[in-house]
């Protein structure tokens, strides 16, 4: 009923690109804050991207900045990550998490109520 669904994910050599989206169902992302996660073979769930429509808009990991660009497209109700430039350490799960809230900011160690089944990201040459 309420649903997110992520896409995109693959494997991609060094330097290449790939986009995911997170598409919602059951309800719409508009006024929510949205997140990118990411967690890789033994290693803690880390924060990658967020969005939202209160300042301020967007936040990214140092580790990605330069790199990756966080977007929405309210039409389609959908998120998007482009992932420029991968490296090998980006090698990880990508799950899409939304707020309950609504006008919720772009923090990444907020609640989010609501995730996706995650996409793999695999960089390697």
């Amino acid at each position: 009923q309420l649903q997110l669904v992520e896409s995109g994910g693959g494997l991609v050599q060094p330097g290449g690109s790939l986009r995911l989206s997170c598409a919602a169902s059951g309800f719409t992302l508009n006024y929510r804050a949205i997140g990118w996660f990411r967690q890789a073979p033994g290693k803690e769930r880390e924060g990658v991207s967020c969005i939202s429509s209160v300042a301020p808009s967007t936040n990214y990991a140092d580790s990605v900045k330069g790199r990756f660009t966080i977007s929405r497209d309210n039409t389609k109700n959908t998120v998007y990550l482009q992932m420029n430039s991968l490296k090998p350490e980006d090698t990880a799960v990508y799950y899409c998490a939304a707020t309950e809230l609504l006008f919720a900011r772009c923090v990444l160690s907020q609640r989010y109520d609501y995730w996706g089944q995650g996409t793999q990201v695999t960089v390697s040459s």
